[in-house]
């Protein structure tokens, strides 16, 4: 089973990326043939400073590696690296249909952000649909968000498998987990960069990151008054670090009352801080070892590139090139 996803180095990393993303992702390098990428190619959309999307992306590999990705276990490169994602990205595009393209929820998003609209960003899940058909990927793990971009890799691989042959491209399953899918930020919205309310995985110290948390929004209530649990921010983002038993007694204190929601801020605090202290362990060891992601990134790409090449060569024969 092959298992691919890619994440781009848009800025600091933060726990909606974490669980959306690079969790079930290092869950998965145990369970089969798993190819993980940095999305730079996509980045370009938005981030138009290179010397920030270098940074970036290699911010992004010290994060993940931190994070629990094993590259022994894992094959983990930059797209850019492997240059025949572009190629089959044309010829995808060339059996694409425009009307596809203009239902995409997310570039109308995208562009609302502010996001300058251009070919890029308007092709962006063709590139999607390149990234993952190269590496004959069955299984790619998801946010809801992607969900549309995901069926549109699988509307053109069928495509391009009827015009062109039968089983040339692998028609990839989503995989989708319901219960952390959407990471609510400060204000309830989904977590992004682009609402300014996220809490990053590393921040820089942990006043800051108290901080933050102490910013999650919540209602009016009175502390000794019950409290809905299960509408809470808090609760929400508790139950991604809390055990069970832990989630029950917050939910059951709230219902009965009496307390603030400075005093559960404070849980939460405690709890995220506890939760990634061994990756920020594992961090400051990996910056220390000034080769070690270059290394991994480019043994990544030669095992990935090995790989795509097998792909475009079946594919360039079946459209003739």
């Amino acid at each position: 089973m092959r298992i691919l996803s890619g994440i781009q180095p848009s800025g600091k990393l933060h726990i909606g990326n974490y669980f959306g993303m690079m969790q079930p992702s290092i869950e998965l390098q145990n369970k089969g043939d798993a190819f993980y990428f940095i999305a730079n190619y996509h980045s370009l959309t938005s981030t138009h400073d290179p010397k920030v999307l270098q940074e970036n992306v290699r911010n992004l590999a010290i994060d993940f590696l931190a994070c629990g990705l094993d590259p022994e276990k894992a094959t983990f490169w930059k797209q850019s690296d492997v240059p025949e994602v572009t190629e089959l990205a044309w010829i995808l595009s060339c059996v694409t249909p425009m009307g596809l393209l203009e239902k995409c929820v997310s570039y109308k998003d995208k562009v609302t952000q502010g996001i300058a609209a251009s070919h890029g960003l308007f092709a962006y899940p063709v590139l999607q649909a390149a990234d993952i058909c190269l590496f004959d990927s069955n299984i790619v793990p998801v946010g809801k968000d992607q969900k549309q971009h995901l069926e549109i890799t699988r509307d053109l691989a069928m495509k391009f498998n009827n015009r062109y042959g039968e089983d040339l491209l692998v028609v990839p399953e989503p995989q989708i987990r319901e219960n952390t899918a959407v990471v609510p930020g400060l204000d309830g919205q989904k977590m992004s960069k682009s609402y300014d309310n996220t809490i990053e995985i590393f921040e820089e110290t942990e006043k800051k990151l108290r901080k933050k948390i102490m910013r999650i929004e919540t209602d009016s209530t009175p502390v000794e008054d019950p409290k809905d649990p299960d509408s809470s921010y808090l609760v929400q983002l508790y139950k991604l670090f809390a055990t069970p038993d832990q989630v029950s007694e917050m939910e059951a204190s709230y219902r009965a009352g009496g307390q603030g929601y400075g005093h559960y801020k404070q849980q939460l605090f405690e709890a995220c801080r506890d939760y990634f202290a061994p990756m920020r362990e594992r961090r400051e060891e990996i910056i220390a070892d000034k080769n070690y992601v270059d290394d991994v990134l480019n043994q990544g790409a030669v095992k990935a590139r090995e790989k795509g090449r097998e792909v475009i060569d079946r594919v360039r024969t079946a459209v003739g090139l």
